[in-house]
């Protein structure tokens, strides 16, 4: 496995999670956790991009990710849901960070999340950006659920499709989708904004 800066010539079984020669850490990996850092370093690099704002704060944060993940492997593997165990170590790394450094996340959320929320959002838009502009949502995001918030976070924040989310956390389309809705209702009302109307069937004899 390789990562960005690893020099030519290095051998087999070391990473830098893209670091500092510095920061270069030897280590013997199993195939399986090499398969592990292949699918979802993407994603959780992004997460913590999107949180700190530079790639080398969130390169810096996913190298301690993974070498907490290399050192539990045994125990993530046995305790049945891989997935879930290493998400929740990145979202403790990149709060941890965050709290250490005594700063909000470094993403604002706009135009984008308030159109991809759902009608029950969208028809109070107005109502919305101003409690963007303040931090409102973030802060309604953050207090949700773990998988809830990871959901969100994968599907409008990085714009994830439904089906790479289902794969990354681990889960099936239509629970990503459950979640998604549970999520968007919870933020809905902790928002105080108004529930989506329903449409009216169309009656017989009127156009489409």
């Amino acid at each position: 496995m390789r990562y960005d800066d690893t020099p030519d010539g290095s051998p087999p079984g070391k990473y830098g999670a893209g670091l500092s020669q510095s920061m270069y850490v030897p280590l013997e990996l199993p195939l399986d956790f090499e398969a592990f850092y292949l699918g979802h370093q993407e994603p959780f690099h992004a997460y913590a991009e999107v949180h700190f704002g530079t790639r080398a704060a969130a390169e810096e944060v996913i190298h301690t990710v993974f070498l907490e993940i290399h050192a539990g492997w045994t125990q993530l593997l046995s305790a049945g849901n891989l997935e879930q165990g290493a998400w929740a170590i990145v979202r403790r790394a990149v709060h941890d960070r965050l709290e250490l450094e005594g700063r909000a996340p470094a993403f604002v959320i706009n135009g984008p999340i308030a159109q991809a929320l759902d009608k029950a959002l969208t028809t109070a838009r107005e109502k919305l950006h101003k409690m963007e502009s303040s931090s409102g949502l973030y802060e309604a995001i953050a207090e949700l659920p773990n998988r809830q918030f990871e959901v969100i976070v994968l599907r409008y924040v990085l714009g994830y499709p439904t089906a790479k989310v289902a794969w990354y956390v681990g889960i099936d389309e239509r629970t990503v989708g459950h979640h998604l809705r549970r999520a968007k209702e919870r933020l809905r009302l902790q928002l105080g904004l108004p529930a989506a109307e329903r449409k009216k069937p169309k009656q017989k004899g009127e156009d489409a």
